[in-house]
């Protein structure tokens, strides 16, 4: 599991990097051809780095309020949802966070999805159908899941990537509206032959970075996106100790054929599973999908409970419920697939109004009873 998370969190900011590299190689390349040699795109670069810079700031402190306010989600407290309230609670007390804000969706399909630029400033939301259907060791897995995100710091991260991401887009679609309408070509008559020469290359460069970046640059998006929902899986593995409750109601939200009427393009990554119809049950991502197929995630999962693909379908009704009133680890460190609670029963306190422990059973034959006195 602890592999797991260090090989997504590696990949990430290798991702990163090279949307980095991207944005200052289409920067350069369009201030060389539109400015002229190597000062001209440095000078455009650093223009593009600041325009970059106020983008971010902005995103950054109002880019949460627009996703909740989009989604319709509502705002609940403890007495409106008293499980949710509890699930969440007893996950940021296990993750160390700060207790976020709590949102219900009013929607049939199974989803939920985090937001927040900090975990002081952090948002949980699910759907109402996604509490109608699961039950709590499934609910805890999914909460885990979406405070992985808040722990990870996974929202500051796509949004980050995301502006980078929109300003190479931007970016390369003013460069080839410029130079479509002749602007190149003006500014370059008159000039020397060498500057013409290079001109010419810069333009060319220029030219096919502005239409390959941004298909790159939306592809690596959408590369990083999946691999953190990886990492969101591990990271709420370890917080709740339990891969088949996460593993479960992957399955469950994978069955389930509604598609969120609230989700659009702009904030189906956000999502635990993509929310736009027909998206869910895909058997391969491709370049362009937020997330990873459900069916590789809970493989992952149920590797890591050492489990085969039969514990998803536990039984359900009384028996089940009876169960589920213990949680216990195997020797394995795989979790147990009865339990609610986050803790070993090792921790679990005696029951109110009793002083002293339970006396076990004497073991052996009973002892010899005293004869009876004569009559």
């Amino acid at each position: 599991m602890y592999e797991q998370i260090s090989r997504n969190r590696r990949a990430s900011w290798l991702l990163m990097g090279f949307v980095v590299c991207l944005l200052a190689a289409l920067g350069f390349a369009i201030g060389a051809a539109f400015v002229g040699g190597t000062r001209g795109g440095l000078g455009l670069l650093g223009v593009f780095g600041i325009v970059a810079i106020v983008w971010s700031i902005i995103g950054y402190y109002s880019g949460d309020k627009m996703v909740l306010a989009v989604s319709g989600a509502r705002r609940v407290a403890h007495d409106d949802e008293p499980q949710l309230f509890n699930v969440v609670e007893e996950l940021t007390i296990a993750a160390g966070i700060p207790m976020p804000a709590v949102f219900v969706i009013e929607d049939p399909a199974l989803n939920a999805f985090a937001t927040g630029r900090d975990p002081k400033h952090a948002s949980v939301a699910v759907t109402r159908g996604l509490l109608g259907r699961l039950d709590r060791e499934e609910l805890q897995g999914v909460i885990a899941h979406e405070l992985s995100h808040v722990r990870n710091y996974d929202i500051r991260f796509a949004t980050l990537v995301g502006i980078l991401v929109g300003m190479i887009a931007l970016i390369a679609d003013f460069f080839l509206r410029w130079s479509f309408w002749g602007g190149m070509g003006g500014r370059r008559r008159g000039g020397g032959s060498s500057n013409d020469q290079a001109g010419a290359i810069f333009m060319i460069v220029a030219l096919v970075l502005a239409i390959l970046a941004p298909l790159a640059a939306y592809s690596v998006q959408f590369a990083i996106s999946r691999r953190r929902e990886y990492l969101a899986d591990a990271s709420g593995v370890e917080l709740t100790r339990n891969p088949l409750g996460l593993a479960r109601a992957l399955a469950d939200i994978a069955q389930d054929p509604q598609a969120l009427r609230s989700a659009n393009r702009a904030t189906a990554h956000l999502f635990i599973a993509n929310p736009l119809k027909g998206r869910k049950l895909r058997q391969q991502a491709g370049l362009f999908d937020t997330h990873p197929p459900i069916s590789k995630r809970i493989e992952v999962l149920l590797a890591m409970a050492h489990a085969g693909p039969d514990a998803l379908t536990p039984s359900r009704g009384a028996a089940a419920d009876a169960a589920a009133a213990t949680a216990t680890l195997t020797p394995g460190g795989a979790a147990a697939t009865t339990g609610q609670s986050l803790f070993p029963p090792a921790q679990t306190p005696p029951p109110a109004g009793s002083m002293t422990p339970p006396v076990s059973p004497p073991h052996g034959p009973p002892p010899p009873q005293a004869p009876a006195p004569p009559g």
